[in-house]
């Protein structure tokens, strides 16, 4: 293999890890979501939970089309909170075969820095409506969870070490 297949693999590999991260912070902060807290509203131009989840979903889609050699961009009508939450799983093992599939001409830092980093940006959003509207997701030691490549649905490990 050469170098720059190697190092093409690594940031691949990277990647996927960081995939595994979003779905095990992403699952913390959309498990277990009362119905009004998918509604909740903090101000009149804000989006709801809901709507940052379909959001989510938006991304998780365009990075697949990148991925795949076929940008493209979609934003979607959210769905119950149950099917975003099932959508947002998926999109994350989409992405994920995607990527075990893919070769050199996969951007890898671009979805990184694109839709990716949006990603957790909206499950923080996602966290921090939660502990607004009343329900807050427990605080996570997160460098000691066990997070690993391939583990990407609501079933996660357990968590080590949480707080208040």
């Amino acid at each position: 293999m050469s170098d720059t297949a190697t190092a093409q693999r690594t940031k691949l590999e990277f990647l996927r890890h960081a995939l595994a991260t979003l779905a095990y912070r992403g699952g913390k902060a959309i498990r277990g979501v009362p119905p009004e807290v998918a509604s909740f509203r903090v101000g009149p131009t804000s989006r709801t939970p809901l709507e940052i989840l379909a959001h989510v979903g938006d991304l998780l889609d365009w990075a697949v089309s990148i991925a795949r050699g076929k940008q493209t961009w979609h934003d979607s009508e959210p769905a119950s909170w149950e099917e975003q939450v099932e959508r947002f799983f998926a999109g994350i093992g989409r992405l994920d075969e995607a990527l075990v599939r893919g070769g050199e001409s996969i951007p890898a830092e671009g979805i990184f820095q694109g839709p990716i980093a949006d990603a957790f940006t909206h499950v923080g959003q996602v966290a921090m409506l939660r502990r607004v509207a009343g329900s807050p997701v427990r605080g996570e030691n997160y460098f000691r969870a066990e997070i690993r490549a391939g583990r990407l649905g609501p079933e996660q490990a357990p968590p080590r070490r949480e707080f208040d």
